[in-house]
């Protein structure tokens, strides 16, 4: 459904990815960790075609997308569903009209078509009654299920999840590790999450890839993450700042006094 072919990109004198290849099949859930200022979420703004690579070429169910002209990009961005850090919701308009955005703007649907699609995919995400409602008078875990239920209105085939857990609860954020698993269940979507947290990544996750200096380090199911020898990705999950990997001001990172 999803292939990254030798992947680059660049910001100025900032090398973000060099040479990042992967694919993700039909129905998977792909979770990409990897440390702050690494490039996971530049890496998905370029899968939904928001950001042009350099070099290189992604392929969104078999159609090389980088060089597309708007219209075409557009039918594809259709196929897609993007949850934004923070849920991204547009503070002045209501529930029903944050999710049914997309519904109007993209598909022209009628007012009545989309009050019943706005309906059910709040239901999904377990929020019915709250159409009415403004963020402000959300909960965090709410926003968050709200912006999960505006990505799935247009019954996209892949679910891009950015940071879906970030500044939640551990309850909360196992609401929504179980709310993607539900999704993956009853929809068959393809997902990739990108976050920093190990514990929603190995229950969400059919494999888990580590972005670092700019390459995937390493790829496998969650087992084979948590069993793997390499000293940086095993840094990594522990939350250790001894290690390998530098930390700037973070004087012997190497080894414990």
């Amino acid at each position: 459904m999803i292939q990254i072919s030798d992947l680059f990109k660049c910001f100025g004198r900032k090398i973000v990815h060099q040479g990042i290849s992967f694919e993700v099949d039909k129905g998977e859930v792909l979770t990409i960790i990897g440390g702050s200022g690494s490039g996971k979420s530049v890496l998905l703004k370029q899968m939904v075609g928001l950001i042009k690579p350099d070099r290189g070429e992604i392929y969104i169910d078999g159609k090389a997308i980088s060089h597309l002209e708007e219209e075409e990009l557009q039918e594809v961005q259709k196929m897609i569903g993007y949850v934004f850090q923070e849920a991204a919701l547009f503070d002045s308009l209501t529930v029903a009209e944050n999710v049914s955005f997309g519904l109007y703007n993209l598909l022209k649907f009628s007012e009545h078509e989309a009050k019943k699609i706005v309906r059910d995919k709040l239901a999904l995400v377990g929020l019915s009654g709250i159409e009415d409602l403004k963020p402000a008078q959300l909960s965090g875990g709410m926003k968050k299920r709200v912006g999960i239920a505006r990505a799935i209105a247009l019954n996209p085939k892949i679910l891009l999840y950015d940071e879906p857990t970030t500044g939640l609860d551990p309850v909360m954020s196992d609401v929504i590790n179980d709310l993607i698993l539900k999704l993956k269940k009853e929809t068959q979507t393809t997902a990739i999450a990108v976050t920093h947290d190990m514990k929603s990544a190995y229950k969400i996750s059919d494999r888990i890839a580590m972005l670092y200096e700019g390459k995937i380090l390493e790829i496998g199911t969650p087992q084979q993450i948590q069993n793997s020898k390499n000293p940086i990705l095993r840094q990594f999950i522990s939350g250790s700042s001894f290690g390998p990997i530098p930390i700037p001001g973070h004087k012997n990172n190497e080894h414990r006094n």
